[in-house]
């Protein structure tokens, strides 16, 4: 594969395609995920001798790995619609300001804790698709409901999810000493760990919000962090797990401190809605409390932890699995990608779109049996759950399969590859350890998942740490932390939070928000990564 200037400038074109659309023109997902899709594959024909066969094969698989994306959506989508319709959301947000009327706790407790703790049991958009509406119930505005948890729940991308990203790094590469590289990326966490809770506090309250969030901060910070460090070096697969479990159980104390119990002392939070409800001063009771508002959430965590952690269970639910086959493609410059019989196979019943999905089904039913439903719509109006939750997901289901065909297509082009080779050719050793990092967000930005920047770009990080004499463990450990902060910026990730929060569109708004945090948290792993080799 050549990698020359003018090949890197055209790989990397439809991503700057993509910012440019989102971020300045502020075009939706809908409309500038196909020209994005256009370009990569002209670039493929026309640079990377990509033949026909190469691009459909590329675009199939695109179409099949949105698949388990697109369960998530309208699970989630189901769950919140179901909430709604029975109240849940209005009682959950009574009920935890009965806990706490303290905005900025949380918005922390769920926007960062609860959010980081779903990330460690299931991953793959449900935080986001979980916590976003959450935010909303508690009154923070759209943007801000889908930009806090996003940033909030970075840090755990790479072992959350049982590790899946850790097990994957350690399949397609040889590392040379698992447990140093492992230590080494939970102290590069670190800065996304800290950085969340203050860009969240930021938002909520600026300078002010910050001051008055700081011992939160740190003690949740400290929890998050130092546990992950601890758990690592017993199990990497359960460490941001256990650590995000011990921060959600220093919730309750915290709560109690007169300090986050009361309403914080800020006389501007530019992250809430600055409207009130329509019949705010005469809001209605809430038709449950607060246990039955987050029951749908119990049920989710149950299941979760069932069927992650009890290995017979999941034996036997992934023995429901779906996959297609695919033949061996290349290019002509000889990037191959092989045949597979059973193609990242689905298994419904143990992925999270399968556990949000149950959540919602069995919600359903059980508030219908109480009553809440009609008590609800005696009060209020909500919209019916089955149409709203058909209408809303549409834009959604177009959006994230032209980002995953785009991904696809680069991928099996020779394209990715090109933009880290490219990258490494022209830095020196302490530069390359600075820009490790930003390859493992590149790669989570293109692909959408930091588990598959792994998969693209820890063998490439391998071969470039032995040519130019670094650390393997220290620039894998900033590969894997990278691509664990590349999430804020994944298209499928703004369009789930986008989605579930009904401000389809407005992926731009999102990006301009996250954009400028990823890039503090990549100078300060940058430079961190080169005190490490």
């Amino acid at each position: 594969m050549p990698v020359d200037f003018w090949r890197w400038l055209l790989a990397l074109s439809p991503i700057l395609l993509l910012l440019v659309l989102l971020v300045v023109l502020g075009w939706g997902a809908t409309e500038a995920g196909p020209l994005a899709v256009v370009l990569s594959a002209v670039a493929a024909v026309v640079a990377f001798e990509a033949p026909l066969q190469t691009l459909v094969v590329a675009g199939a698989k695109g179409v099949w790995d949105s698949v388990p994306i697109l369960l998530v959506i309208v699970a989630a989508l189901l769950l919140y619609r179901v909430g709604t319709a029975a109240g849940a959301f209005h009682a959950l947000r009574i009920g935890v300001q009965q806990q706490s009327r303290n905005e900025v706790f949380l918005v922390l407790g769920f926007g960062w804790v609860f959010a980081s703790f779903a990330q460690g049991i299931a991953g793959f958009g449900a935080p986001i698709a979980i916590v976003a509406p959450i935010l909303l119930a508690l009154r923070v505005r759209p943007v801000y409901a889908v930009v806090i948890p996003l940033i909030g729940h970075a840090w755990a991308k790479f072992f959350g999810t049982l590790g899946v990203g850790w097990v994957a790094t350690l399949q397609v590469t040889d590392v040379e000493d698992p447990q140093m590289t492992a230590l080494l990326t939970a102290l590069l966490l670190l800065i996304p760990i800290f950085a969340a809770g203050i860009a969240i506090a930021w938002m909520m309250g600026r300078l002010a919000g910050v001051r008055h969030a700081l011992p939160m901060i740190l003690i949740i910070g400290t929890v998050l962090g130092a546990g992950q460090i601890g758990f690592v070096l017993v199990s990497p697969e359960l460490s941001s797990f256990l650590a995000a479990t011990l921060a959600l159980l220093c919730l309750y104390p915290l709560s109690r401190w007169s300090r986050y119990r009361n309403e914080a002392p800020l006389d501007d939070l530019p992250a809430m809605s600055a409207e009130k409800s329509a019949d705010d001063t005469e809001e209605p009771a809430p038709v449950m409390g607060l246990g039955w508002a987050l029951f749908p959430y119990a049920v989710l965590t149950v299941v979760s932890v069932l069927v992650l952690l009890v290995e017979p269970v999941a034996a036997l639910l992934e023995q429901v699995s779906f996959a297609p086959s695919f033949p061996e493609v290349s290019t002509g410059f000889g990037v191959v990608n092989e045949g597979m019989a059973a193609y990242e196979p689905l298994t419904p019943l143990s992925d999270p779109g399968g556990f949000l999905l149950l959540a919602a089904l069995v919600s359903w039913p059980v508030y219908r049996a109480r009553g809440y439903f009609q008590a609800w719509r005696d009060r209020a109006d909500p919209p019916p759950i089955l149409s709203t939750t058909v209408s809303d997901s549409v834009p959604a289901l177009t959006a994230v399969v032209t980002f995953l065909v785009l991904a696809s297509v680069m991928s099996h082009t020779g394209q990715t590859e090109v933009l880290a080779l490219g990258i490494a050719a022209v830095a020196p050793p302490l530069v390359y350890a600075f820009l490790a990092n930003i390859i493992g967000i590149i790669g989570a930005l293109v692909t959408n998942s930091s588990t598959s920047s792994n998969v693209l770009f820890a063998p490439v990080h391998t071969t470039i740490a032995e040519t130019q004499g670094v650390s393997q463990a220290a620039v894998l450990a900033a590969q894997s932390a990278g691509g664990a902060v590349g999430n804020v910026v994944a298209p499928t990730n703004l369009i789930l939070g986008t989605t579930t929060t009904g401000i389809s569109g407005q992926e731009g708004a999102i990006l301009r928000k996250t954009i400028p945090w990823a890039a503090v948290v990549a100078v300060l792993t940058g430079v961190a990564t080169i005190a490490l080799i």
